[in-house]
């Protein structure tokens, strides 16, 4: 198994200690030492500081629940009114040449690879469209041999035609490939770091390139570096603690957002689901009151941060987040490949919880006066 730490000739490096940062403040947390005194003191403060969201994150801020949501709805309501952003993914590509061991796609899973092509694509983008949606995130599995950044420039460059605000959730790149993206209609770019112990990373990550855990870390940067108007930060709950993944989470989106005061931040949330071939993957100890606080924490520390909620959780869990803390949720959503205009080419990454459509989650929103937003960008 090789070194996660160690770059691969062709991965650009960032002349920055914030990894280091990150790693020893999440190493060094305890969340078994506050009290009820410190989460009252923290609840009450105005800004919320690095060690108050230690605590609004600790095991005795559980206890706290109803007084931490109260506080991040008020935080919520304040700084984002009724608006509700609605999305939704399409993938196109479920080929890997990464072995993650909690993925659907790694590297040796026997699942129906397939890849769109360049008419299929459109046609999916087509379909989609038919909804009003005017946000779409396009993914692929973590091989560039097998979606090319030319291949995937092309795909931003269809769904600019369909859509007004586009991104990507795919293998991370250097900040040229970025700057391809992005000159091809790209907005955004979404990397999930998985788990912040590196002990855990090296030993989830068994090949390919998503093994170098710093590389992948640093994506976001080059992302921004490259003109990106944003990035979305996000740890795979119940792959380690929760709750020192949640904080390092927290800190990576938070010190990025003061060397790039520009950038728009994002965090998701998502916990560990079935995948094919393995339906005993779970959450380990992040229940939906845990993952509750883990939202309240995030909204509180950063409130013009959109937090997005995705299909992974119930439609009961969503439906409730997305008046305490949740800004963005995802809506219509197929994890197989090429099931939007047609039968599915491919199989699906992970399982879903939420299946609603567009217009279903729509409904929901506006019964519970809440003003969906399709996009935020006037072009």
């Amino acid at each position: 198994m090789r070194d996660c730490m160690q770059y691969l000739p062709y991965m650009q490096k960032i002349d920055s200690t914030m990894f280091d940062t990150v790693l020893k403040l999440r190493q060094s947390y305890q969340s078994d030492i506050y009290t009820e005194k410190d989460v009252l003191k923290a609840l009450s403060s105005y800004y919320t500081s690095v060690e108050e969201l230690k605590i609004l994150l600790s095991t005795e801020a559980e206890n706290h629940i109803e007084a931490l949501a109260k506080k991040a709805q008020n935080i919520t309501k304040r700084y984002f009114g009724n608006n509700k952003g609605l999305f939704t993914p399409l993938y196109l590509s479920n080929h890997c040449n990464s072995k993650c061991v909690y993925c659907g796609f790694q590297k040796g899973n026997k699942i129906a690879r397939a890849i769109l092509d360049e008419s299929e694509i459109r046609a999916e983008m087509k379909e989609i469209s038919k909804s009003n949606l005017q946000e779409i995130l396009l993914l692929t599995g973590e091989g560039r041999e097998f979606a090319s950044v030319e291949y995937i420039a092309k795909a931003c460059k269809i769904a600019k035609e369909y859509f007004k605000v586009v991104g990507v959730e795919i293998y991370v790149l250097n900040v040229d490939e970025y700057e391809l993206l992005h000159e091809n209609g790209c907005d955004y770019v979404t990397v999930f770091q998985e788990t912040y112990n590196p002990e855990k990373y090296q030993k989830i990550h068994i090949s390919g390139e998503k093994t170098v855990m710093p590389y992948r870390f640093y994506a976001q940067e080059r992302a921004l570096m490259a003109g990106m108007r944003g990035v979305a930060f996000g740890a795979l709950l119940g792959i380690d603690d929760f709750r020192k993944d949640a904080l390092a989470t927290a800190l990576h989106a938070h010190f990025l957002q003061q060397k790039y005061p520009h950038a728009e931040i994002s965090l998701s949330v998502p916990r560990l689901r079935p995948i094919i071939n393995n339906s005993k993957i779970s959450p380990k100890d992040v229940s939906e009151k845990r993952l509750l606080q883990v939202l309240c924490a995030y909204r509180i520390f950063l409130p013009f941060a959109n937090i997005v909620i995705s299909s992974r959780e119930s439609k009961e869990f969503r439906d409730n987040i997305i008046n305490i803390a949740a800004t963005k949720m995802s809506a219509g959503v197929s994890v197989a490949i090429g099931e939007h205009s047609s039968e599915k080419k491919g199989d699906e990454q992970f399982e879903i919880s939420d299946n609603r459509t567009v217009k279903e989650v729509f409904t929901m929103l506006k019964k519970s006066n809440f003003q969906p937003v399709m996009s935020d960008y006037v072009d």
